[in-house]
């Protein structure tokens, strides 16, 4: 006799031999008990969960001619016809491959036609591949059917139906299954069927099944049949890797998944899988589906590394497996991926790197509260001494920074008669490294960050906590030095750190906030600055020769008409090529 698989030989032939569908098997049910069936239902639910089971049993069960309370009795002709699937009254179709108009107007020209049952039942699988066109053509026959036809339709994908049909049938929603209940269900078939399968291969049936139930009793056939390997440590092997780190233990696993014949891209989804439980069971909310060794292997991971570092996998391997779609070896695209998870910047030493930051914060926090006491109130800077007559662009600067920084301004004398671009340029140059910008009391040279720090602040996310308009400002600036007691900002021209001296308190805000100390800003020009992403060189003044296009002055006096003679600006294209002639756009 020919061997029929196990899910085949147990399909439930009966809505009480339905596990886990409690919701659906009551629904249908007691329509068939209390005589009101519907006219059309929508099933949905991933694969392997009941879905077509449950509408050969509304099929048997409408048709039976012996009823108990719902149930068929599966003993009648009617019954024993669907489960051997020559009956009359039960019409599959799959819409996956039978999804065109032509296909549905077949189906819709034979449901009047009458059965030797009572009850005509058309199972439409798949009905979400069905064309537009085969959708329209279904719609009227789907809402008024003749009154002894029944429609049923099922998809794993139902998002995908069109509302349309979505609102002429009822919708009844299977699940996954969980542990116990797949635990429970092999159990039931192995001693049903006298198989010789111990606890190991049972729990790896249920393991494989991921909550479907056809999946599980197809992982018993395969246990059953000798070809399941148990040194398959792929996956546990590349959650240690990742949890401590390892990148030549996460590579070396990978290749020895592979070399198992396992593909790259199957292995990149157990692993996000496993990922997935891993967050969930540190959420405290583990999936159903689980099996014991998967919730111990998920919990393990969990306790070694942080929410963060487990989300930060997700992205990053998500990421990947999207690029491996298109790579042209799939293997180098999981492989820069396992190497970025476990490289310091993204594992667990990103979080002795924080810890150890924090830690030198606090200390220094510390030696300041120490030396100051109580902290000290930003102290008004003392009045700044009269400029020369020719240093009118620079106080014009200092002016606007007082009067950013809420100090008092005394009265600057009226500016000089203007010189020469040239010399203002090069005064300017001359007078911006050593320019102060802020008004705080200056803090010893100890307590001052260092100039790695300034900039690592900067970078991490220092200059997001400024204002919009100073943060679009300071968009170039970079932390070059900590030097006189101040930190010393590049910016990439005269005119920019003109612009940039008006908010330089916001940047003296931030920075007494993250620091604890109040950090002058002196404001200095590096012409060298290309782009704001690139890093400051070292700074150096301005050119002498280095001139301002927006501070060109432009006497209109000195413009001069254009000749009216020269002639218009077609003629002087018609002069240009000649042979042309002018085309009347009209």
């Amino acid at each position: 006799m020919e061997y029929t698989s196990l899910y085949r030989r147990f399909r439930p032939r009966r809505f009480s031999e339905i596990r886990g569908q409690e919701h659906v098997v009551a629904a249908l049910r007691n329509a068939v008990r209390d005589d009101r069936v519907q006219h059309a239902y929508l099933l949905s639910g991933p694969r392997g969960t009941g879905k077509t089971t449950a509408a050969r049993i509304l099929a048997k069960a409408l048709n039976c001619l012996a009823p108990v309370d719902g149930e068929p009795c599966c003993e009648c002709e009617p019954c024993l016809a669907v489960d051997a699937g020559t009956s009359f009254d039960l019409h599959e179709l799959d819409a996956a491959s039978n999804n065109k108009v032509d296909d549905m107007r077949d189906l819709l020209g034979k449901v009047a036609l009458g059965t030797p049952g009572r009850t005509k039942v058309y199972l439409l699988d798949e009905v979400h591949m069905l064309t537009s066109g085969a959708e329209n053509a279904l719609l009227k026959t789907l809402e008024e059917p003749p009154d002894h036809v029944v429609f049923v339709l099922a998809t794993t994908e139902p998002h995908k139906v069109v509302e349309t049909i979505r609102s002429r049938a009822q919708h009844l929603e299977l699940n996954l299954l969980s542990a116990e209940t797949l635990g429970s269900l092999v159990a039931d078939v192995v001693a049903d069927a006298g198989l010789d399968v111990d606890d190991e291969g049972m729990a790896h049936a249920v393991r494989s099944a991921r909550g479907s139930a056809r999946d599980a009793l197809s992982a018993l056939d395969r246990v059953v049949a000798g070809g399941v390997t148990t040194d398959d440590t792929t996956v546990a092997d590349l959650l240690t890797a990742l949890a401590t780190a390892d990148a030549g233990a996460a590579l070396g696993a990978l290749a020895a998944g592979i070399g198992r014949g396992r593909e790259p891209r199957v292995l990149g989804e157990a692993l996000l899988a496993a990922l997935r439980e891993a967050f969930l069971v540190a959420m405290g909310v583990p999936p159903e589906q689980l099996a014991d060794a998967d919730r111990d292997r998920a919990r393990s991971f969990a306790e070694q590394v942080t929410p963060a570092m487990i989300t930060g996998a997700l992205e990053t391997l998500g990421s990947a497996l999207v690029a491996m779609r298109r790579a042209p070896d799939p293997r180098v695209d999981l492989e820069v991926a396992l190497v970025r998870l476990t490289s310091p910047a993204s594992s667990g030493g990103s979080d002795q790197t924080v810890v150890e930051a924090l830690t030198r914060r606090i200390d220094k926090l510390e030696r300041a509260l120490a030396d100051a006491g109580p902290p000290r109130a930003r102290a008004a800077a003392p009045p700044p001494q009269p400029p020369a007559p020719h240093a009118a662009g620079p106080a014009a600067t200092a002016r606007a920074t007082l009067a950013q920084a809420g100090t008092s301004q005394p009265p600057l004398p009226p500016p000089s008669p203007p010189q020469s671009q040239g010399s203002a340029s090069r005064e300017s140059s001359q007078a911006a490294p050593t320019e102060p910008s802020g008004t705080d009391q200056p803090a010893s040279e100890a307590d001052l960050p260092t100039s790695d720090d300034l900039v690592a602040a900067w970078d991490e996310d220092l200059s997001e906590m400024l204002p919009r308009k100073a943060r679009a400002r300071f968009s170039a600036a970079r932390f070059v030095a900590v030097q006189d007691g101040s930190a010393i900002m590049a910016l990439p021209n005269e005119p920019h750190r003109r612009r940039c001296a008006e908010l330089v308190a916001e940047v003296e805000s931030v920075l007494a906030a993250r620091f604890g100390v109040p950090i002058p800003v002196t404001l200095t020009v590096d012409d060298t600055q290309v782009a704001p992403g690139r890093k400051a060189s070292p700074t150096k003044p301005v050119s002498s020769s280095s001139t301002d296009v927006s501070d060109e002055v432009i006497d209109p006096d000195e413009l001069v008409d254009a000749d009216d003679s020269d002639g218009s600006a077609v003629e002087k294209l018609t002069e240009a090529f000649p042979g042309a002639s002018l085309v009347d756009p009209t």
